[in-house]
């Protein structure tokens, strides 16, 4: 439902480059106005990304909920053998308090994104209150590496479509979901979640994974080789969608409600 064309991503991307500053305001400035070649955006769902449309065989990698001071250098590790790039949905206190994991993530070419200050369920949560989750992660994130993240994901996928919208709108941040989900939050074991994630991966897919989880994080290599040898490629979202470097993007940033 939510399957993006990579081409018509290309073309809104650059209208998102703004130069990096602090305000107070509430409207961000020099955001795309169009977004998945549905023109201009009308609905929360046109701003949701679930999947990619492309014949190319890539994917993305993503792990939610992190950093873990201990579980994520390790996933580094594993990425750093293999030349792989993915992209981290952290959480906003989580990358406050472990600044330098962030450091490291941005020097060996992965991606950040955005999973929210504390990661609630936002399902009934004011906009103002949405906006003060994504605001302070973008704070934190920016003050460890000195770029803000360019994607959302809302914890659960719990997000309103008018709240997708409105965050797309007012911050240039799609609502990024997945396509393959191992279920590892379940912790069905790390044979099942390599088997479900090298079973899944397709074409443009975004899989879902969790680097909080030691079952998760001892599933990589099988599930990271094993997609591999199936013949695809692993890239960040930002590639995935076709926009430019995540870290290359100068969105403004804006300051989080006191």
């Amino acid at each position: 439902m939510f399957e993006i064309n990579r081409r018509a991503l290309v073309r809104g991307a650059v209208c998102g480059l703004a130069a990096p500053l602090l305000a107070r305001t509430a409207q961000a400035q020099g955001l795309p106005s169009t977004f998945a070649g549905r023109g201009e955006i009308l609905r929360g769902v046109d701003a949701t990304v679930t999947r990619i449309a492309m014949a190319q065989p890539h994917v993305a990698m993503t792990f939610d909920d992190g950093p873990h001071p201990n579980l994520t250098p390790q996933l580094l590790d594993m990425l750093a053998a293999r030349g792989i790039r993915a992209t981290f949905y952290v959480i906003g206190r989580n990358a406050a308090r472990y600044p330098q994991i962030l450091q490291r993530m941005v020097a060996e070419g992965h991606e950040i994104g955005n999973h929210t200050w504390s990661h609630p369920s936002l399902h009934g949560h004011s906009d103002a209150s949405v906006l003060n989750e994504v605001d302070r992660t973008n704070q934190a994130v920016y003050a460890a590496v000195g770029r803000p993240p360019v994607t959302m994901r809302p914890p659960y996928g719990n997000l309103y479509d008018h709240q997708r919208l409105m965050l797309f709108h007012s911050r240039g941040m799609p609502t990024i979901l997945w396509s393959v989900d191992p279920q590892d939050w379940l912790r069905p074991g790390s044979s099942v979640v390599a088997s479900r994630i090298v079973g899944g991966c397709h074409a443009g897919g975004v899989v879902l994974a969790h680097d909080i989880h030691a079952a998760t994080v001892n599933a990589m290599p099988a599930a990271l080789d094993g997609v591999a040898g199936r013949g695809f490629r692993f890239v960040t979202m930002s590639e995935l969608i076709g926009w430019p470097r995540w870290d290359r993007r100068r969105l403004r940033l804006v300051q989080a409600a006191s």
